[in-house]
């Protein structure tokens, strides 16, 4: 993890979730678990998929997942999703998770990675993302 914060940007994507960092998602240094900071990422970028395939979607692949600076209980995390690829039945979604510590004005990014998701037929079985009943917008 990084000493001290990066320069100041803004998120990437549009907010896909809030929520705030409780003890319960802690170990025993009292910083949140990185599953628990990647499962958020995960409902995020689904979130995202679905709104995107307006289908069933399943994660199948996390890349370059980077974790900047540990979360804390009572952060305020925030998820940003970019949609970067669409494939045929696949969709790379890159995700950033924001922070705002507690009682404090500042924001910092956390984490980020990509995340791939598969379009998902009744059946459970791959489908296009972009088909009759969701066309590849214009």
């Amino acid at each position: 993890m990084a000493d001290s914060p990066a320069p100041a940007r803004t998120p990437l994507g549009q907010l896909v979730i809030r929520t705030i960092a409780m003890p319960a998602d802690t170990n025993a240094s009292g910083d949140v678990f990185g599953g628990w900071l990647m499962s958020q990422m995960d409902i995020g970028g689904a979130i995202l998929a679905h709104q995107v395939a307006r289908c069933r979607v399943t994660t199948v692949a996390v890349e370059a997942m980077t974790f900047h600076f540990p979360v804390l209980v009572g952060d305020t995390i925030a998820c940003f999703a970019e949609l970067r690829r669409v494939g045929r039945t696949s969709m790379q979604i890159h995700l950033e998770v924001w922070v705002q510590r507690h009682f404090e004005a500042t924001e910092l990014r956390v984490t980020d990675g990509v995340f791939t998701y598969v379009a998902l037929d009744g059946t459970g079985h791959p489908q296009p993302v972009y088909r009759e009943g969701n066309p590849r917008p214009e």
